[in-house]
């Protein structure tokens, strides 16, 4: 494993992260998202305050982000995916704590999806259906966020990935139900927001 590569492909996956695409696309709206709505910068909060444009503008940049920074993984460290994961886990958590927006940022579930379409599409895929089945039949886009990030170290390992990558959506997996924590308690609560497409909700999400 060769470090520097390593070192370099997190350093950028950091700084890329950082570009957090809501607060960038709710400022050509003369507004921080980071204000409005659930207050969270993250994909559902734009669609609820900024509406369908914005959100599918920071839906294309997030995913973009995800694969810039996880090819870039690719190529310096020779095609190893060991390179991939560091720049993706870093570029989720500059998504997180943006050095650029001090360090306030959204929650890494769509930066996550965009790392597991570029490191293994078929856990993608199945997380992505999972979400969608709960978030159908709940309307609790957190709730679908949660458990797709929840189980996917268990379809990593049943997928016969090595122990590394095992680990690595491991962490993922709690870093960004952590950052859903208040999510949680509003779930157990019986107070969390439905998904709803009105401009004036105001539930947590991505």
């Amino acid at each position: 494993m060769n470090i520097l590569l390593h070192v370099i492909s997190a350093v950028f996956g950091y700084l890329v992260g950082s570009l957090n695409s809501a607060i960038l696309v709710s400022r050509f709206y003369k507004k921080d998202i980071r204000n409005e709505g659930s207050k969270n910068a993250g994909l559902t909060n734009v669609l609820r305050v900024l509406g369908k444009k914005a959100a599918i503008a920071v839906l294309l940049l997030d995913l973009l982000k995800g694969v810039i920074t996880t090819g870039l993984g690719y190529i310096l460290v020779k095609d190893q995916l060991s390179g991939a994961l560091v720049a993706g886990i870093f570029t989720v958590i500059g998504h997180i704590f943006p050095v650029f927006f001090k360090f306030k940022g959204g929650k890494g579930i769509l930066i996550s999806l965009s790392v597991l379409l570029m490191t293994d599409w078929r856990i993608a895929l199945i997380g992505l259906g999972i979400f969608i089945i709960i978030v159908g039949l709940t309307r609790y886009v957190s709730l679908g966020s949660i458990t797709a990030m929840f189980l996917s170290p268990l379809f990593a390992w049943l997928l016969n990935h090595e122990p590394f990558f095992i680990i690595s959506m491991g962490f993922l997996a709690a870093l960004t139900i952590f950052m859903h924590r208040s999510n949680v308690k509003r779930l157990l609560n019986g107070t969390e927001n439905k998904l709803s497409f009105n401009k004036t909700g105001n539930g947590e999400g991505k």
